[in-house]
Protein backbone atom coordinates (compact mmCIF):
# COMPACT_ATOMS: atom_id res chain seq x y z
CA UNK A 1 0.00 0.00 0.00
CA UNK A 2 1.25 3.43 -0.96
CA UNK A 3 0.51 6.95 0.19
CA UNK A 4 -0.50 9.06 -2.81
CA UNK A 5 -0.74 12.86 -2.56
CA UNK A 6 -2.85 14.73 -5.11
CA UNK A 7 -2.38 18.43 -5.65
CA UNK A 8 -5.53 20.52 -5.97
CA UNK A 9 -5.73 20.32 -9.75
CA UNK A 10 -6.49 16.60 -9.66
CA UNK A 11 -9.66 17.33 -7.71
CA UNK A 12 -10.51 20.38 -9.82
CA UNK A 13 -10.25 18.27 -12.99
CA UNK A 14 -12.81 15.89 -11.49
CA UNK A 15 -15.19 18.57 -10.28
CA UNK A 16 -15.08 20.63 -13.44
CA UNK A 17 -15.31 17.51 -15.61
CA UNK A 18 -12.26 18.35 -17.72
CA UNK A 19 -12.82 16.40 -20.94
CA UNK A 20 -9.14 15.50 -21.25
CA UNK A 21 -7.99 15.18 -17.63
CA UNK A 22 -11.08 14.00 -15.69
CA UNK A 23 -11.06 10.49 -17.24
CA UNK A 24 -7.37 10.12 -16.34
CA UNK A 25 -8.01 11.26 -12.77
CA UNK A 26 -10.98 8.90 -12.45
CA UNK A 27 -8.85 5.98 -13.73
CA UNK A 28 -6.08 6.93 -11.30
CA UNK A 29 -8.56 7.07 -8.42
CA UNK A 30 -9.95 3.63 -9.29
CA UNK A 31 -6.40 2.24 -9.29
CA UNK A 32 -5.72 3.79 -5.88
CA UNK A 33 -8.88 2.27 -4.44
CA UNK A 34 -8.28 -1.13 -6.09
CA UNK A 35 -4.73 -1.35 -4.72
CA UNK A 36 -5.77 -0.19 -1.26
CA UNK A 37 -3.50 2.85 -1.41
CA UNK A 38 -4.18 5.90 0.73
CA UNK A 39 -5.11 9.08 -1.12
CA UNK A 40 -4.10 12.22 0.76
CA UNK A 41 -4.13 15.96 0.25
CA UNK A 42 -3.82 19.13 2.31
CA UNK A 43 -6.69 20.94 3.96
CA UNK A 44 -5.51 23.81 1.74
CA UNK A 45 -6.75 21.78 -1.25
CA UNK A 46 -10.27 21.90 0.13
CA UNK A 47 -10.09 25.70 0.17
CA UNK A 48 -8.75 25.80 -3.38
CA UNK A 49 -11.38 23.40 -4.68
CA UNK A 50 -14.23 25.28 -3.02
CA UNK A 51 -13.17 28.63 -4.49
CA UNK A 52 -14.59 28.15 -8.01
CA UNK A 53 -18.08 27.08 -6.91
CA UNK A 54 -18.16 29.85 -4.30
CA UNK A 55 -17.32 32.45 -6.97
CA UNK A 56 -20.21 31.25 -9.11
CA UNK A 57 -22.60 30.86 -6.17
CA UNK A 58 -23.03 27.12 -6.80
CA UNK A 59 -24.21 25.98 -3.36
CA UNK A 60 -24.93 22.46 -4.64
CA UNK A 61 -21.33 22.03 -5.78
CA UNK A 62 -20.02 23.45 -2.49
CA UNK A 63 -22.09 20.92 -0.58
CA UNK A 64 -21.02 18.04 -2.86
CA UNK A 65 -17.34 18.96 -2.48
CA UNK A 66 -17.60 19.11 1.30
CA UNK A 67 -19.36 15.75 1.31
CA UNK A 68 -16.68 14.18 -0.88
CA UNK A 69 -13.83 15.45 1.28
CA UNK A 70 -15.60 14.23 4.42
CA UNK A 71 -16.38 10.80 2.88
CA UNK A 72 -13.12 9.12 3.83
CA UNK A 73 -12.08 8.58 0.19
CA UNK A 74 -9.29 11.07 0.77
CA UNK A 75 -7.38 11.83 3.97
CA UNK A 76 -7.24 15.58 4.49
CA UNK A 77 -4.01 16.60 6.18
CA UNK A 78 -3.86 19.55 8.59
CA UNK A 79 -1.49 22.46 8.20
CA UNK A 80 0.19 22.34 11.60
CA UNK A 81 3.50 23.54 13.03
CA UNK A 82 5.42 20.58 11.60
CA UNK A 83 4.03 21.27 8.14
CA UNK A 84 4.76 24.98 8.57
CA UNK A 85 8.37 24.17 9.38
CA UNK A 86 8.70 21.95 6.28
CA UNK A 87 6.96 24.68 4.25
CA UNK A 88 9.73 27.10 5.22
CA UNK A 89 12.33 24.56 4.08
CA UNK A 90 10.60 24.04 0.73
CA UNK A 91 10.19 27.79 0.16
CA UNK A 92 13.83 28.45 1.04
CA UNK A 93 15.21 25.76 -1.28
CA UNK A 94 12.79 25.90 -4.24
CA UNK A 95 11.35 28.63 -6.38
CA UNK A 96 7.71 27.62 -6.00
CA UNK A 97 4.52 29.48 -5.18
CA UNK A 98 3.23 29.58 -1.64
CA UNK A 99 0.38 27.26 -2.63
CA UNK A 100 2.74 24.72 -4.19
CA UNK A 101 5.00 24.87 -1.13
CA UNK A 102 2.02 24.06 1.09
CA UNK A 103 1.22 21.02 -1.04
CA UNK A 104 4.82 19.85 -1.18
CA UNK A 105 5.36 20.34 2.55
CA UNK A 106 2.13 18.51 3.39
CA UNK A 107 3.10 15.57 1.18
CA UNK A 108 6.64 15.46 2.58
CA UNK A 109 5.53 15.50 6.22
CA UNK A 110 3.10 12.67 5.45
CA UNK A 111 5.88 10.65 3.80
CA UNK A 112 4.11 10.44 0.44
CA UNK A 113 5.24 7.68 -1.85
CA UNK A 114 4.01 9.71 -4.82
CA UNK A 115 3.06 13.35 -5.39
CA UNK A 116 0.71 13.54 -8.37
CA UNK A 117 0.61 16.77 -10.32
CA UNK A 118 0.24 17.96 -13.88
CA UNK A 119 2.74 20.74 -13.23
CA UNK A 120 5.90 19.78 -15.13
CA UNK A 121 8.07 22.15 -13.09
CA UNK A 122 6.95 20.56 -9.81
CA UNK A 123 7.56 17.07 -11.16
CA UNK A 124 11.24 17.93 -11.63
CA UNK A 125 11.75 18.87 -7.97
CA UNK A 126 13.44 16.65 -5.42
CA UNK A 127 11.72 17.10 -2.07
CA UNK A 128 12.95 15.07 0.92
CA UNK A 129 10.03 13.03 2.25
CA UNK A 130 8.44 12.49 -1.19
CA UNK A 131 9.62 9.35 -2.96
CA UNK A 132 8.33 10.10 -6.47
CA UNK A 133 6.85 12.96 -8.43
CA UNK A 134 4.26 11.61 -10.87
CA UNK A 135 1.97 12.80 -13.65
CA UNK A 136 -1.47 11.45 -14.53
CA UNK A 137 0.01 9.00 -17.00
CA UNK A 138 2.13 7.38 -14.29
CA UNK A 139 5.40 8.91 -15.49
CA UNK A 140 7.66 9.42 -12.50
CA UNK A 141 10.64 11.43 -11.49
CA UNK A 142 12.53 10.25 -8.48
CA UNK A 143 15.50 11.68 -6.61
CA UNK A 144 18.93 10.48 -7.65
CA UNK A 145 20.40 7.72 -5.43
Amino acid sequence: MSIIYWDAMMFIYLIEGSPFFAPKVERFQRQIEHRGDTLITSVFTLGEVLTGPRKTGDAVAVSAIKTYFASGRVAVLPFDSGTADRYSVVRSMCKVSQADAIHLASAAVAGADAFVTNDTALRKLVIPGIAFMMDLDGNTHSPPP
